[in-house]
């Protein structure tokens, strides 16, 4: 009897656990982080007068080829915003100093280096246009 508690209570818990990954995946999150120090390789292909959408990949990451075009089919449909797709992996200090802890991860900072927001997972194109576009005053969006 015991044996069986312990078997529901196990998948009751990777259900909630599923559940929660799954609602946060592609949400966008506005960033309160503030002056970081930046690794060298973010630094280095941040636009000098765009916001930029830094992609950390890895490559055997599925969802990251997914994350790719996506990015790249609305930077360049965008003006001021270009996209940079960075693979940590055989560089996972990277992640560290950034604080991912999942691939894909896509965060867009200013030209200054300011983190603007973060998405882990595969953004949703709609919500990541909006939550740009105060960043983007005065530009078009993407056309589909």
């Amino acid at each position: 009897m015991t044996g069986l508690i312990v078997a529901v209570v196990t998948v009751v818990a990777a259900v909630v656990v599923g559940l929660i990954l799954r609602a946060r995946n592609g949400r966008v999150r506005m960033s309160t982080a503030a002056g970081e120090t930046l690794p060298a390789d973010v630094r280095g292909a941040l636009a000098d007068d765009a916001v930029t959408l830094v992609q950390i990949s890895t490559t055997f990451c599925a969802p990251c080829r997914h994350t790719r075009a996506l990015l790249s089919h609305v930077a360049e449909g965008t003006e001021r915003l270009s996209h940079v797709d960075l693979d940590v992996t055989d560089r996972p200090e990277i992640a560290r100093d950034l604080g991912v802890l999942r691939t894909p991860t896509t965060i867009a900072y200013a030209p200054d280096g300011t983190e603007l927001l973060r998405v882990s997972g595969v953004p949703k194109r709609d919500a990541l246009l909006e939550a740009l576009e105060p960043h983007l005053a005065g530009t078009s969006r993407p056309t589909e």
